[in-house]
């Protein structure tokens, strides 16, 4: 048998895989919480809870990621979130085809997204402060629009039922999302560019890569995704409601980039590693619920959880730059 065939060639990829480790984590804690309580993942109830914890975080985590790569973030995806499903009932009761209605909800979302890259990038504002700036102005214009009043999701079952309706829809959606994302970061030039500009902005723009374009694509992405997560979070709790979403969403996208193994200060990320992030988030929700640990605790580890995070990504970096040598 030759060593790539090997099963010790086997594990030897599996353990140079870059999201090995959080994986491992996310298996362990799966299997404790299950063999805490047998309720955790043998019951139909208990597997759509916990999807439906990971499938927003997840896909807002992709477009975060594309954005953490160029050393950028988006504050305000939370907010966004709450927006869109708001353009789509407004523009559903002037009388627009509920279809195109979901894609104005869509366009309004990348709309916010262009804004924040324009600003952040023709204008030199840091993506900080830019993305603060929208995430107080899309509050108070979704806010203002619906009255601060939750509202009922247009009806249409069957497009309701893929829209996040149905119980699973809304994980096999991220599942879809995160495979695109992956192909595209890892299998197209605009990923690889991406990368490369995150990793060096000064010798990718000298090497005729559109640094700036770049940055602005990955601002609208991350905006489109932040609407489309609430679009289909609003069809699955059948109601549009303005105080949606919030910093809590963004947080938990962003700390599940994190814990997937995307630092921070560019230059490298992982799409399947958020997936896996935000399935180490579901794990620990849905299980100190079942196990009936204070829900307080959840923020222990969360913040826990992100500072080893950061500090195994910076010794990894580190080992990297010097060959494995201490």
């Amino acid at each position: 048998m030759s060593p790539r065939t090997s099963p010790k060639g086997g594990l030897d990829a599996f353990l140079r895989w870059k999201e090995t480790s959080i994986l491992i984590v996310a298996l362990i804690l799966a299997a404790y919480f299950e063999y805490a309580n047998r309720d955790f993942l043998l019951t139909s109830a208990s597997l759509e809870n916990l999807s439906q914890f990971i499938a927003p975080a997840a896909i807002i985590a992709c477009g975060e990621i594309v954005l953490m790569i160029g050393g950028e973030i988006d504050l305000s995806a939370g907010m966004v979130f709450a927006l869109a499903p708001f353009v789509l009932y407004f523009a559903h009761d002037a009388g627009v085809p509920l279809g195109l209605a979901f894609l104005l909800g869509l366009l309004a979302a990348g709309a916010v997204g262009l804004i924040n890259g324009v600003v952040t990038v023709l204008l030199g504002v840091p993506s900080f402060v830019t993305t603060l700036g929208t995430l107080f102005l899309i509050n108070g214009l979704t806010l203002t629009i619906s009255r601060g009043t939750p509202v009922t999701p247009p009806e249409a079952p069957g497009f309701q039922a893929v829209m996040g309706g149905w119980g699973y829809s809304e994980i096999l959606w991220a599942c879809a999302v995160v495979a695109v994302m992956h192909l595209v970061l890892r299998h197209t030039r605009w990923g690889l560019h991406t990368i490369a500009a995150g990793a060096n902005p000064i010798g990718a723009s000298e090497a005729g890569i559109h640094v700036a374009r770049l940055k602005i694509g990955n601002f609208v992405i991350a905006g489109v995704l932040s609407g489309f997560t609430g679009l289909l979070e609003g069809f699955r709790i059948s109601s549009f409601d303005p105080q949606a979403g919030g910093n809590q969403i963004m947080f938990l996208a962003v700390a599940a980039g994190v814990i997937g193994g995307t630092p921070l200060a560019g230059g490298s990320g992982t799409i399947i590693g958020g997936l896996i992030g935000a399935a180490v988030l579901g794990v620990l929700n849905d299980g100190f619920t079942l196990v009936g640990i204070n829900a307080f605790t959840f923020n222990i580890i969360l913040g826990a959880a992100i500072l080893g995070a950061m500090l195994f990504n910076i010794h990894m970096t580190r080992l990297a730059q010097t060959g494995g040598r201490r």
